[in-house]
């Protein structure tokens, strides 16, 4: 079935309930930043003529990337064959001009992982800069009228672990009531910061509602509130990404550097 990007397309019309609980999608990439960095000592930016190649990649292997939430649905059906999860963190604004023509090009949607205590703000959690622009309130409607979900990256980019029950609530439940009202429809989704999780933390997220969250490499924590991810940057050329799904598939885990802060 071909997705519908015209403004103000809805991707899944289906309510988000699933009959049975899904299982680890075969592989779900990890993005940041989009654009031409000449400094990323984090390594989480790609430039638009990355993307547009990699993108090219999943599909002479007839994959589609998708977002998190046409994934999770597909798998609720048992329909998940040749898709692929894109995601998105930290909701840079860069998405706008550098990722979304790319996606819509290649007919793929995604999810993008946005801070809403963090509107019009930037990426100061990240001590080695350079500083990033972060989506505002209009740019995050922009991209949702495309066909992007919009999820939950936690209100401001705290390691959930080591915040108190107080913060943790604020975090993940305030983030949700604030992104549902601002986009006009729940949100489903919810990625932990720097890819942090524990019992405790998943408890909390369920505890608010999500359907789904995001990780990186979860442990023994993994189903569908702890999706592994694969971390996917420049240097991801065409061998690079046959070796990330190779192992991934091998392995049932995440690739990712050491440097990448999530």
């Amino acid at each position: 079935m071909p997705v519908d990007l015209r403004p103000n397309a809805q991707p899944g019309a289906e309510p988000f309930l699933l009959r049975r609980p899904p299982s680890t999608p075969a592989w779900v990439a990890m993005y940041h930043s989009v654009e031409h960095a000449s400094e990323d000592p984090y390594r989480i930016t790609v430039s638009p003529e990355r993307l547009a190649e990699q993108l090219r990649w999943l599909r002479r292997r007839g994959l589609r990337g998708v977002s998190m939430r046409q994934l999770v649905e597909a798998r609720a059906r048992g329909e998940e064959r040749g898709l692929v999860g894109l995601t998105f963190d930290d909701g840079y604004r860069d998405f706008v001009e550098g990722a979304l023509p790319v996606l819509r090009h290649h007919g793929c949607t995604a999810t993008v992982f946005v801070l809403p205590g963090r509107l019009d703000g930037d990426n100061a959690w990240d001590p080695l800069g350079p500083r990033k622009p972060l989506l505002g309130a209009d740019g995050i409607r922009h991209i949702a009228e495309y066909g992007m979900e919009i999820a939950s990256h936690g209100l401001t980019h705290v390691d959930l672990t080591e915040a108190d029950d107080r913060l943790l609530e604020r975090e993940v439940s305030g983030s949700r009531a604030v992104l549902s009202d601002l986009v006009g429809e729940d949100v489903q989704g919810f990625c932990y910061p720097y890819g942090h999780v524990d019992e405790r933390v998943v408890s909390a997220v369920r505890a608010a509602g999500y359907g789904y969250g995001c990780a990186i490499d979860p442990g023994p924590l993994r189903g569908p509130l702890a999706l592994p991810r694969i971390h996917i940057g420049q240097n991801d050329s065409s061998p690079r990404l046959a070796l990330k799904l190779w192992t991934n598939r091998l392995r049932g885990r995440a690739l990712t550097p050491a440097a990448v802060t999530g």
